[in-house]
């Protein structure tokens, strides 16, 4: 099977195509926003990577969600909720993590699939 890699770079590609499933690398939003925004943007990311493979968020399978801080869990699940598809929410972890800098809250990682 081939391997198509989106937006390839030195150190990462911004998604890997394998077998008819999607990867996406890790999504953050501008580092100036609070946890609303930076969700907003990453998903808005989220969307045009996933396009770019030839899928839709309406395909996705899987997400993990990392936050900087649980305390931002209620904010970024009212983004997450008006995001998600009716009827389409993939499986999903949230957990707590050091991120890249002080000033990212969120980073979104979504595996999906490929239409038939």
């Amino acid at each position: 099977m081939a391997i198509t890699r989106i937006e390839p770079g030195k150190r990462m590609s911004a998604a890997v195509v394998h077998n008819k499933t999607v990867y996406l690398a890790g999504q953050i939003g501008s580092p100036k926003g609070d946890v609303k925004s930076q969700s907003a943007e990453a998903l808005a990311e989220v969307d045009r990577l996933l396009a770019a493979a030839g899928t839709d968020k309406t395909r996705a399978l899987q997400a993990i969600v990392w936050l900087a801080d649980m305390a931002d869990f209620a904010a970024m699940n009212e983004v997450w909720e008006a995001w998600v598809a009716p009827g389409h929410a993939p499986a999903r972890a949230t957990g707590e993590a050091k991120l890249a800098g002080p000033e990212y809250k969120v980073e979104f990682i979504i595996t999906a699939a490929l239409p038939d």
